[in-house]
């Protein structure tokens, strides 16, 4: 099955939210649907992102997956950007 990436820029959190709490939150919502292949937190150039892999059918499928994670991510920060990628090869190609 196919691999993919969503990464989401964040800001500012929501109130009463945690900032330990707002990735595997995500990763929790993503794992719900599909296989979570691994996530972490980047820092690029100050901005926070969110990189949650997934597995998915076909890239209309994770497109949708990418955009159940940023409605989560966006009740608990400010979602600034949304990226999804696809692996091919030893590539990461955007998609979304």
């Amino acid at each position: 099955m196919p691999s993919f990436r969503v990464i989401l820029g964040v800001g500012a959190l929501r109130a009463g939210v945690q900032p330990p709490t707002v990735l595997p939150s995500v990763a929790e919502a993503v794992a719900m649907v599909t296989t979570v292949e691994a996530h972490s937190v980047e820092l690029v150039a100050g901005e926070p992102r969110l990189v949650i892999r997934f597995t998915a059918d076909d890239p209309d499928h994770a497109l949708r997956i990418a955009a159940e994670a940023d409605v989560i991510a966006g009740a608990l920060a400010q979602v600034l950007s949304r990226r999804v990628l696809k692996r091919v090869g030893g590539r990461w190609l955007r998609i979304g």
